[in-house]
């Protein structure tokens, strides 16, 4: 079966395991069903997830002159403490800003490849550490816009790392760790701005991820450079799909391109 769409980041439902789904125009996909199965992806064309042109995509499935003009695509997306809505600031969109600034924020801590500190929407809990490979995570504060949200967690990283090592992730090569003891020794670091909004103790929460085959070197595809590739899927991990072949596609990455997915017998 021949299955054809453009990318954006695969929806995931939480459960015993993660289940994953690409959300195509015209057909919704379990991927966890295609899991032991041979999959061929083949580059067609680019569609910028804005203007829905055939540019080549420069970012986050955009554009060069969308990314640098829709407000899905600002500074303080990436960096939170950026956050303007609260003062009545516009950057790009004030609407569009404070509708998304301007509402309950988590920070919290996660394990993916090592502990890390990280800001989501309450409303993007666990979605948001199901995305980073995170298989167990813990919240530590809730304020009520992004720009609290953003200083707490730059107070933090200065203790814990804001990043995932992607590598480490999909082989899977972690260590457990006490993030309820992390929590604790971070809470004083806190800024006083946030102190208030430190939630009550916390449990960690655990993920399970679809995947029968971690690989030992992960080799990242370029499908766009590739043209097309084909391989058995062996597991399913952040916005990763993972081949036997130690192949490993970053669907969230890949944002924007118009694929062809053909889907064959089990291995």
């Amino acid at each position: 079966m021949t299955y054809s769409g453009v990318l954006t980041k695969m929806k995931t439902q939480n459960g015993q395991p993660v289940q994953y789904y690409l959300d195509f125009e015209s057909d919704f996909i379990n991927v966890n069903q295609l899991l032991g199965k041979t999959l061929s992806l083949q580059f067609l064309k680019f569609e910028c997830l804005n203007c829905g042109l055939d540019k080549k995509i420069f970012r986050q499935g955009y554009c060069h002159d969308c990314f640098y003009d829709v407000p899905q695509a600002a500074d303080w997306i990436i960096r939170p403490e950026l956050s303007k809505a609260h003062l009545d600031q516009e950057d790009r969109d004030l609407a569009y800003e404070k509708k998304m600034q301007l509402q309950p924020h988590i920070v919290y801590l996660a394990n993916s490849s090592s502990v890390k500190v990280g800001v989501t929407r309450k409303s993007q809990v666990p979605t948001r550490w199901i995305d980073q490979g995170a298989h167990e995570a813990i919240a530590i504060v809730e304020v009520p816009n992004r720009y609290l949200a953003g200083i707490t967690e730059v107070a933090l990283k200065d203790q814990v790392s804001d990043k995932t090592n992607w590598r480490a992730m999909l082989k899977n090569d972690i260590q457990d760790e006490d993030l309820v003891a992390w929590r604790e020794k971070l809470l004083p670091l806190v800024p006083a701005e946030a102190k208030d909004y430190v939630l009550d103790r916390q449990s960690e929460t655990h993920l399970d991820f679809p995947v029968q085959q971690y690989p030992e070197k992960p080799n990242s595809l370029n499908l766009v450079k590739e043209g097309a590739y084909t391989g058995k899927l062996v597991g399913i991990k952040g916005q990763y799909l993972i081949f036997e072949d130690q192949t490993v596609f970053n669907v969230r990455s890949n944002e924007g391109l118009f694929v062809a997915l053909e889907v064959g017998i089990p291995a």
